[in-house]
């Protein structure tokens, strides 16, 4: 199984919206690639709460079975299209992909 962890921080402004706006869109677009590769075994996308400690906007927490799913997970289409907005709206990313 891998487990792929990103974190992202957003921009203050970009995209014409705020930080939350942004955030609020980014999760929208992600939560639509949650079944791309029949072999994701968990999809989870979760956005800094108030009230709980929070260095990162936006939080991916995923799991699949193999690398080869990862793998057409990141390659798909609808991910593949998502990637830009991203890239617009944050300032920095953390990733962690790892076998167990």
């Amino acid at each position: 199984m891998i487990k792929h962890i990103v974190m992202w921080k957003l921009k203050d402004f970009a995209e014409g919206a705020d930080r939350a706006a942004n955030a609020a869109e980014m999760k929208k677009r992600l939560d639509a690639c949650a079944t791309l590769s029949p072999g994701t075994l968990k999809f989870e996308v979760a956005l800094a709460q108030p009230g709980l400690e929070a260095t990162y906007d936006v939080v991916l927490y995923s799991e699949f079975t193999s690398r080869a799913a990862l793998e057409e997970y990141s390659n798909h289409p609808t991910h593949q299209a998502v990637k830009p907005f991203i890239g617009a709206v944050r300032s920095e990313r953390q990733c962690m992909d790892y076998e167990i």
